[in-house]
């Protein structure tokens, strides 16, 4: 399948923060797209804002909230599902998409983290099934990881990757489907690190934050991993390896600093407090911050962000 110069329709289903922000992206370039949410107030809203938002953008065109799942897919040629993280559900919708999509239509799942080939595993449409994973927030952060299943048929995998392409972002393929793929692998094993310097008293919280952000957190947007070890050298990456590596926290099962405060339902913004404290105006000052900052970034390095072509 190739990317006609027409453009395709595309269905969106889940109209969440990430449905929603991969529905904008593909609207603001002038796809057809129609979003759809189990919940009907929910798409509808999505859709107003997303609408609201791309008016002012050339050669864009309105979202459709549509009102089932096969009114959705009906004419979608790319279909991209968006919903909760969890097996049971994604399966239980691409068994739907079997019955009610396009014989020919790509298939696509924006899970974090569970393998495609679970999630397509037995099937009628495993061939087309492929991993397509934006990052949050989907219409400003530019790399999607587009992950084949075991099953996954190379042409469909080369046409998501035009797709994504042609709406300017920058598509990346991983040659093996592991749990996490690669972004979020990377991101927990330093989230489980964080976790567990806090929880044995090595440091509180602010201070691991603030760390992060005023050390190697900036280097990272300009420098990957392998090319800062390149940048020191190798044999001295060995010798500092070889003295942390032992005493790393390598626990399979999540930490209990994690664990209780979940239970205690200290869940972050959404309840005021989690690893650290939250008031309404920290909250707003801490989502303005990330957007202003990934504005910036992501306009000085030539992507863009949508709204701002």
């Amino acid at each position: 399948m190739t990317i006609d110069r027409e453009r395709q329709p595309v269905a969106v289903l889940g109209a969440g923060l990430m449905g929603a922000g991969i529905a904008k992206v593909f609207a603001a370039k002038g796809y057809p797209v129609f979003l759809f949410d189990r919940d009907l107030d929910t798409a509808t809203s999505a859709t107003r804002q997303i609408n609201g938002a791309i008016a002012h953008v050339d050669g864009g065109r309105d979202v459709d909230a549509a009102g089932s799942l096969a009114e959705a897919v009906a004419d979608a040629a790319f279909v991209f599902e968006s919903v909760s993280e969890k097996l049971d559900v994604k399966r239980r919708i691409f068994s739907a998409l079997a019955e009610c999509a396009r014989h020919d239509a790509v298939l696509a799942s924006n899970t974090s983290a569970i393998p495609i080939t679970q999630i397509a595993e037995g099937l009628p449409c495993e061939a087309r099934i492929v991993g397509s994973h934006w990052w949050n927030p989907a219409d400003v952060v530019p790399l999607v990881e587009v992950v084949p299943g075991i099953a996954t048929d190379a042409h469909h995998v080369e046409a998501m990757m035009q797709l994504l392409i042609s709406v300017g972002k920058k598509a990346v393929r991983i040659d093996r489907d592991i749990p996490g793929f690669v972004g979020n692998r990377l991101q927990f094993a330093l989230w489980r690190e964080a976790q567990s310097l806090v929880a044995n008293g090595v440091c509180d919280a602010e201070t691991l934050d603030e760390i992060v952000k005023s050390s190697f957190g900036p280097r990272l947007s300009v420098l990957g991993p392998m090319e800062n070890a390149d940048l020191i050298g190798l044999d001295l990456t060995l010798d500092i390896m070889r003295v942390i590596l032992p005493d790393i926290d390598n626990s399979p099962e999540p930490g209990r600093l994690l664990t209780s405060r979940v239970a205690g339902q200290h869940l972050g913004f959404k309840t005021g407090a989690g690893f650290r404290e939250w008031t309404p105006a920290s909250i707003q000052a801490c989502r303005k911050r990330l957007a202003s900052h990934l504005d910036a970034y992501f306009s000085a390095s030539g992507t863009g962000t949508v709204g701002h072509d």
